[in-house]
């Protein structure tokens, strides 16, 4: 077994492995920080005896995710990537099966709820297990990326005629839709930057390019201006217009959360307070979407430096690993995973800069959440997979 294990630790892409389980080691830290200062720590009874996790369940959770992970991302680095591709009838009725049953709204079945929209959120992507929850959608990304990949790599010579072109657009967008009527835009818009980045390394002509683009900004600009009622959620709006109007009391209730990210990440200077220093300052959803914010109090300016450039060294190695495969299948594969795991890193950044609206977007690895961690590293699962069967197989040279 050692003997094996030894075999495939020379095989695969190790500092790329070992940085992503340093960000999973590093999250976890912060997160039991967060459970100290921001969620009460222990839950007592009255005598002092501890009586469950409290504030500290997010960390033992994401521990609990990111051995899971791990785990999962070694067994399927050794499968084919291009076997588990062609599998997509299995992966994608199972994940988008999953995602079907969110509609059912709240509907508890066996002790189940489909459906769940947590506290303060419309977002009903959610399934609430008993002790844990899962978001369908994070196992969507995989299966898309997957079957897109596939689909671009069927019709990569004829890809900017008008027919092809057209199937992939609405392969492309459909999730998208499925996905708004959830609720989740914030995951819309990831599934739909990864479709993009894949059709432009695939190739797409840059008269498409800049016509998406026109046609986005006009568009963008003219539901803002004209039909927001119609198209977007009041909060929706409101959230969208604090970011150009942060000063202006009638979107005070929507800056509050990123103007205490900021004061948060500004009291951070060059070397932070420490994880476990001081008193730290109080950010709303700060061990999800505003984790960030307190890292940035915690280790400083150096320590997010150090940070950034250790998420984007993960980043190109993904990206690099796609460009040296042999076919265009594990090109297409790493560039969406590229894409969701850097468009991840920019949205949540400029939420908690406050120069993008709150949509939702988790930081990778970072943010509590087990479905999003279990996402990533069968992510990173699959590229590796790419990189081994590209160079060496578990027991020797290809």
């Amino acid at each position: 077994m050692l003997k094996l294990a030894k075999k495939y630790w020379q095989s695969t892409d190790r500092l790329y492995f070992l940085l992503c389980i340093g960000c999973s080691v590093f999250a976890v830290l912060v997160l039991l920080s967060i459970g100290k200062y921001h969620l009460g720590g222990f839950q007592v009874d009255e005598v002092g005896g501890t009586r469950s996790l409290g504030g500290y369940r997010q960390a033992v959770m994401q521990a609990a995710a990111s051995c899971a992970g791990i785990f999962c991302a070694v067994v399927v680095s050794l499968l084919d990537y291009r076997a588990l591709a062609k599998l997509w009838p299995v992966h994608a009725v199972f994940t988008w099966g999953l995602v079907a049953t969110t509609f059912l709204r709240g509907r508890r079945i066996a002790g189940i709820t489909f459906g769940y929209a947590p506290p303060g959120t419309d977002n009903h992507s959610w399934i609430l297990l008993p002790g844990f929850s899962l978001q369908p959608t994070e196992l969507a990304k995989i299966s898309f990326i997957l079957l897109f990949a596939l689909h671009l790599e069927t019709v990569r010579e004829r890809i900017n005629e008008p027919k092809e072109l057209t199937g992939l657009l609405l392969h492309m967008l459909l999730p998208v839709g499925v996905i708004h009527f959830q609720g989740d835009d914030g995951t819309g818009l990831i599934f739909l930057a990864i479709g993009c980045m894949m059709l432009f390394v695939a190739g797409l002509s840059w008269k498409y390019i800049l016509s998406a683009v026109a046609a986005g900004v006009s568009a963008f600009a003219i539901v803002l201006g004209f039909f927001s009622d119609k198209v977007l959620k009041s909060y929706q709006f409101m959230r969208i217009m604090a970011v150009f109007y942060p000063d202006d009391p009638t979107y005070a209730e929507f800056t509050y959360q990123q103007n205490q990210g900021k004061v948060s990440i500004g009291a951070g200077q060059i070397m932070g307070r420490g994880l476990f220093g001081e008193e730290h300052n109080y950010v709303v959803n700060s061990w999800n979407d505003f984790v960030f914010s307190y890292i940035a109090e915690a280790v400083g300016f150096v320590g997010c430096m150090i940070l950034l450039a250790v998420l984007l060294t993960i980043a190109l190695k993904t990206l690099s690993i796609g460009l040296r495969s042999q076919d265009k299948l594990g090109v297409y594969i790493c560039t969406g995973v590229f894409a969701a795991f850097s468009w991840q890193i920019v949205i949540n950044l400029g939420m908690n800069l406050g120069v993008l609206p709150v949509i939702g977007v988790t930081l990778p690895f970072l943010s509590a959440g087990g479905s999003s961690v279990l996402m990533l590293y069968l992510c990173i699962g699959i590229v590796l997979s790419v990189y081994s069967h590209n160079k060496t197989t578990l027991f020797g040279e290809r």
